[in-house]
């Protein structure tokens, strides 16, 4: 499918645009905070969860298009976040940002963007732009929002042509801590909300290329007392604190950028014979370490309806994904299986290696749109814990 010619710019009072760097233009109403962003535009198609989405560490580096038109209904909280301040450059949606309707919002959309220095943008055709993404890649692009009107398309052209991509981009070390720290908050409940693990069997290091919240807290609801490391931790640093398992956490940017001095690290982890678990960029790194190549996919996965099957049961999970670089079925080496595959498209996601205690997936277990389909996963690595400490 190929789309029409672009409709011509709109009259009246212009305060915002995202323009891509062939010289699209997609007009529209500023939201958020005024200013202008580059990076490359993609598109989520998950119905809920635009906050999390927003403060996804994978999500850096990336313009991010919803594909669900009401976005804003649920309003935001201090809760439903993956880290502190959003990694993404900005986002677009199809309509206003609709009122909060929902008994957990404690501020409305868009004074959290604005609090957050988030660019946004509304009004846009996003089927356009979503089909614009499938079937010409993800494009480099410039989000602006300007309440004055004064947006230069040349120079926002010109921005998008000049930013690298996200191939060869080691982001890791921008989204990643500065220091090691300890993680025991479980997850959230009904009536409880978080809580706190105190009676932890064993001990995971993680090492945090961007890692998600709530990763760290289905860690510790299974019984974990959590470590989190720097993207930077040698081998050295992560079995120096002797850890019942260590943990490759999701991330941005391109695996094989920040391979380079993840890479020794990992294969250092699986020479001990030390129990390790990968999730998104965690999975990607763990097939390098073990040979293996990826490489950059047209459009990601991205959203929250993707099926997954299980090969050893059959199973068919719904899982939550978001990565742009995939794990190359063909380079993976012998006695590395694979365990998991996509359904949409059949790339690989996830992998085990034949006589050790290291496996990988390539989606988000935490995420839970199944709602629970893949909370498994945690288990089975506590399991290969308790296997390998008989």
């Amino acid at each position: 499918m190929t789309d029409q010619a672009p409709p011509p710019a709109p009259t009246g009072h212009l305060t915002g645009a995202l323009v891509l760097a062939d010289g699209t233009v997609f007009w529209g109403k500023g939201i958020g905070a005024a200013g202008q962003a580059v990076g490359e535009v993609c598109f989520n198609t998950g119905m809920t969860g635009y906050q999390e989405v927003l403060t996804d560490p994978s999500y850096a580096g990336q313009i991010i298009t919803f594909t669900f038109p009401h976005i804003g209904n649920v309003g935001t909280n201090a809760e439903d976040i993956e880290s502190i301040n959003p990694p993404a450059r900005g986002l677009v949606i199809r309509a206003d940002i609709t009122e909060p309707a929902n008994w957990r919002a404690a501020q409305h959309l868009d004074a959290w963007l604005k609090s957050r220095n988030l660019v946004g943008l509304c009004g846009v055709d996003t089927r356009r732009l979503t089909r614009r993404i499938r079937d010409g890649g993800a494009p480099n692009g410039t989000i602006l929002h300007a309440p004055q009107g004064n947006i230069d398309r040349a120079k926002a052209q010109d921005l998008a042509k000049a930013w690298p991509g996200l191939e060869g981009m080691d982001l890791a070390k921008e989204v990643s801590c500065a220091q090691s720290f300890a993680w025991d908050e479980t997850r959230w409940a009904l009536g409880r909300g978080y809580g706190r693990q105190n009676a932890a069997r064993y001990h995971v290091v993680a090492i945090d290329y961007g890692a998600k919240r709530n990763i760290l807290r289905c860690l510790a609801s299974a019984g974990c007392k959590v470590t989190v490391l720097p993207a930077t931790a040698t081998a050295e640093d992560v079995l120096g604190h002797q850890p019942d398992g260590v943990f490759l956490s999701n991330g941005p940017g391109d695996p094989a950028a920040t391979g380079r001095y993840a890479v020794p690290m990992i294969r250092g982890v699986i020479e001990s014979g030390t129990p390790l678990f990968g999730i998104c960029l965690g999975h990607q790194m763990l097939a390098l370490a073990l040979g293996a190549k990826t490489r950059k996919m047209a459009r990601g996965h991205r959203g929250a309806n993707h099926p997954v099957k299980d090969l050893a049961t059959g199973k068919v999970e719904i899982t939550s994904q978001n990565h742009g670089f995939m794990v190359e079925e063909a380079s993976l080496p012998a006695g590395v299986a694979v365990t998991h595959r996509s359904l949409f498209d059949g790339t690989v996601e996830g992998i085990a290696v034949a006589g050790k205690p290291v496996f990988s997936v390539q989606y988000h277990p935490e995420a839970s749109p199944g709602p629970q389909d893949s909370h498994y996963l945690f288990q089975r690595f506590v399991d290969t814990m308790k296997m390998a400490s008989r």
